[in-house]
């Protein structure tokens, strides 16, 4: 990344929904880089929402609970019209990411050679070592019956199509408009990078595989919704 770059231009855009065990240590992590941090609160039930109000944030607020998706195109809204913002990250609040990739997948956008970047924990590591470090099994499967569905139907090289650490240049961000409000949304994040012909690539990242995080967006029961999804959720 450009060491020149402003990080308060940089927005870090993270849905919540009942993360009050984990957000606090997200949040602390996000604004000790100096990141500007829009904190989507989807109508959580416990204090995420007063957590995130502890931390130097933008919080944003559903009355009801809409799901992820709606979570990060209420986000991109704002950021739209509301900031000054030049490029943009989305971050998961479950703790399975880590700061440190942020970097890494700003860098092509910032230099300006692709639109969008995406976040792969398949690039530079093998299935083995996923499965070792924590993956549930039948993640793993549903995440490559999920890259063969974006080859066959969209055409988009990729090894991971549903990894929510991703970046954006402002102009691609406003090409980007989700209406699948739950797990759908990546599929059709994808489907609406082929139709801009937005330039994009992958980047390495790692995934944190926590006994937290697989109870909340890595169980068994996400990987059955994102199948479902995949087959009869996507909107083209």
């Amino acid at each position: 990344m450009n060491k020149s770059e402003p990080k308060q231009r940089i927005w870090v855009v993270v849905p919540a929904f009942n993360e009050e065990k984990i957000i606090g240590e997200v949040l602390f992590s996000l604004t000790k880089e100096g990141y500007s941090v829009l904190v989507i609160d989807d109508c959580s039930t416990d204090t995420t929402k007063e957590i995130a109000l502890s931390f130097p944030v933008v919080l944003l607020h559903h009355s009801i609970n809409l799901g992820q998706g709606a979570a990060l195109q209420t986000g991109f809204d704002y950021i739209c019209s509301n900031t000054n913002a030049d490029f943009i990250v989305t971050f998961d609040s479950d703790g399975q990411h880590n700061i440190e990739d942020i970097k890494s997948i700003l860098y092509p956008v910032i230099r300006g050679t692709h639109d969008v970047a995406l976040g792969s924990r398949f690039l530079n590591t093998s299935d083995k070592t996923l499965l070792v470090n924590g993956m549930p099994k039948l993640k793993l499967l549903t995440l490559k019956a999920g890259v063969l569905f974006t080859r066959l139907t969209l055409k988009l090289k990729l090894t991971d199509t549903h990894n929510g650490l991703r970046a954006f240049s402002i102009d691609a961000l406003r090409k980007i408009k989700i209406t699948q409000n739950r797990m759908a949304h990546a599929s059709e994040i994808l489907a609406q990078i082929s139709k801009n012909k937005l330039s994009y690539c992958e980047v390495p990242i790692n995934i944190n595989y926590t006994e937290y995080s697989k109870m909340k967006g890595q169980s068994i029961l996400n990987s059955l919704n994102i199948i479902w999804d995949l087959f009869f959720g996507r909107n083209q």
